[in-house]
């Protein structure tokens, strides 16, 4: 079912109900006011009629009658039927020659004991009245036809009927117009989303100048774009830069071979060719498994392998990992802040990725420092977040830089030694992220860089 017939017919059913608990209580009250009245009228007549009866030496019966005949205009097809103490009846009158109420004894007896009853009897309402006088009591019964009040009733119910019926078709037609007009911007913001493609992400969805709930789903859906948009260039960037990285070598490969191949050559020419080749071919295995690790990081927590680690073991492996890398390498670090408890040095992680992240800084603040030297410093904040500090007093990054160095590929000017694939930040950046840690960066040209890594610590996490 459409939302426009939904939002209608939902509307229209509020709309409906309330009209008809309003025509259903005027009806109501107006019943209840019509029989209300009626008592009144009917008792009052019953009280006249027994007044008149308990001053016979004033009132005789004929006189009574007449009385009572004299009220046909208020009530019609009036009754009236009286009896004494003995349950006697001492009068009758009716309007109508003939007509008479049929009363038993029990019945007197409940208006006695009640005082007054009221109840319907052959199309009538009727009462019973108890009137106690010094010389006795009288119990009379006095019954009419309530014609004007039921044909007031009776016209009501029609004109409230009526009014029911017309607001169903108002409001029916009302609703639909309603939530035409309401979904005109979600109109608008479906034909904005579906010009938008992978090639057009530029374009945003107008959220208009009102801050409703349509201002905030434009604006969402914009967020969601900007994202899309970001992950969509990232993509293309890191595909192009990783099919240049990935070419070159390649290239080199083929260009050798094709030359060497091209005449004759001695022994050592060969050699010569095959040792570059071989140099291209470990190039291109580097690449390739950073790549690799790059994807992996890339990925979601629900993939790895998660434990718990001790983020001070794994510092203590980063010296004898740097020297093996590079002889004049040297990696200092300053444990002196660590907590005595062990448990606030444990963290849920991929211990490979992890080392790696770190790993990948350090040697970078190996290679830029002149002394070839990296600082790391593991403390904790709060005990509930681990911090790792490192840094270097190489050159520095400039500030317009720093902002992309995170970036696949990205290798800052000037200082970036000629080897490196320009991929260590941006999958350290990745890994602490998928950790749901944060990476920053601080730095003054010539005075050296400082990566601050912040992890949460098992304790704060029961799980990634």
């Amino acid at each position: 079912m459409p939302v426009r017939l939904r939002i209608t017919l939902i509307f229209s059913l509020v709309v409906l109900a309330i009209l008809a608990m309003m025509c259903s209580g005027i009806y109501y009250y107006s019943y209840q006011t019509r029989i209300a009245n009626i008592k009144t009228r009917l008792t009052n007549r019953a009280i006249t009629t027994a007044r008149l009866l308990s001053q016979h030496e004033l009132f005789d019966r004929s006189l009574i009658q007449r009385i009572d005949a004299a009220t046909t205009i208020s009530l019609a097809n009036k009754t009236l039927v009286a009896y004494n103490s003995k349950d006697k009846r001492v009068y009758q009158y009716s309007d109508v020659p003939g007509d008479t109420l049929a009363i038993g004894a029990a019945q007197i007896e409940q208006v006695r004991q009640k005082g007054k009853i009221f109840y319907e009897t052959g199309g009538k309402e009727a009462v019973g009245h108890h009137y106690k006088t010094g010389g006795g009591d009288i119990v009379v019964f006095a019954a009419a036809e309530d014609r004007v009040g039921r044909e007031s009733l009776r016209q009501l119910g029609n004109i409230l009927l009526a009014g029911f019926l017309a607001g169903n078709i108002l409001v029916l037609i009302s609703g639909y117009f309603f939530s035409r007009s309401l979904l005109v911007p979600l109109k608008r913001i479906s034909n904005d989303v579906r010009d938008i493609s992978a090639q057009n992400l530029a374009r945003r969805i107008d959220t208009g100048a009102s801050n409703d709930e349509w201002h905030q789903l434009a604006a969402t859906l914009n967020s969601l774009l900007d994202r899309l948009q970001e992950s969509f260039e990232m993509q293309r960037r890191f595909i192009a830069n990783a099919s240049h990285e990935l070419s070159t070598p390649l290239t080199a490969i083929s260009s050798q071979l094709e030359i060497s191949l091209s005449r004759e050559r001695d022994a050592e020419s060969y050699r010569s060719v095959m040792f570059s080749i071989f140099q291209d071919v470990q190039h291109l295995c580097k690449l390739t498994q950073a790549l690799l690790e790059f994807a992996k990081a890339s990925g979601n927590p629900g993939g790895l392998e998660i434990t718990l680690i001790r983020m001070d073991e794994i510092i203590l492996r980063l010296p004898a990992e740097a020297t093996a890398i590079h002889p004049d390498y040297t990696v200092r670090i300053d444990f002196e802040n660590l907590p005595e408890e062990e448990e606030y040095l444990l963290v849920f992680g991929n211990e490979p990725l992890l080392f790696t992240a770190i790993k990948n800084i350090v040697l970078n603040a190996c290679k830029y420092s002149p002394q070839h030297t990296a600082n790391v410093v593991l403390a904790t904040e709060a005990q509930q977040y681990i911090i790792i500090t490192i840094n270097d007093e190489g050159p520095g990054i400039k500030a317009e830089e720093l902002g992309q160095i995170f970036q696949p590929f990205y290798r800052a000017g000037g200082a970036q030694p000629a080897t490196g694939f320009g991929l260590g930040l941006s999958l350290a950046d990745r890994i602490i992220k998928l950790h749901k840690g944060t990476i920053a960066v601080a730095s003054k040209e010539g005075r050296g860089t400082t990566f601050t890594i912040r992890l949460p610590g098992a304790s704060t996490l029961k799980k990634l």
